[in-house]
């Protein structure tokens, strides 16, 4: 297991139920990152991410959006429900056009499963992930 395969397709939303999506696949991969950013966006020591082209989500709802720099300088765009809170996806001056969908915020999380750890170099030492998947300091290197 791993990402989602062409032609198949997931379900997601935030906790209040407010904003929906529809993620068609194929998913370009899954990453547990373990970056800074998403440390503080999750208050926890990483994050499971769904890259995909922006093509392949229809959203249903505006979620609102919170955009800083990020370790390269480009901008880093977090979507997330303005009533709950709930983290849906990240864009910005990522390369290829793609965005990366949290994985929590699928309906059944088990449809994937992570293939890589990237921001190994910002890992905290009290988190865990499994030592058999590729590790990478920084973002995995794309095709």
């Amino acid at each position: 297991m791993g990402g989602l395969v062409e032609g198949q397709t997931a379900a997601g939303g935030c906790l209040c139920g407010a904003l929906r999506y529809q993620l068609a696949g194929p998913s370009l991969f899954v990453s547990q990152c373990c970056c800074k950013d998403c440390q503080k966006a999750t208050g926890t020591g990483h994050t499971t991410i769904i890259g995909v082209h922006r093509s392949q989500l229809t959203m249903e709802g505006t979620p609102a959006t919170y955009t800083n720099s990020g370790d390269t300088g480009g901008s880093v765009t977090r979507h997330f429900c303005g009533t709950c809170g709930g983290r849906l996806y990240t864009s910005g001056d990522l390369p290829g056009e793609f965005i990366m969908i949290q994985a929590g915020s699928l309906d059944d999380p088990d449809l994937i499963a992570p293939e890589s750890v990237i921001y190994t170099k910002d890992a905290v030492t009290w988190d865990r992930f499994d030592p058999a998947l590729p590790q990478y300091e920084a973002m995995q290197p794309r095709n």
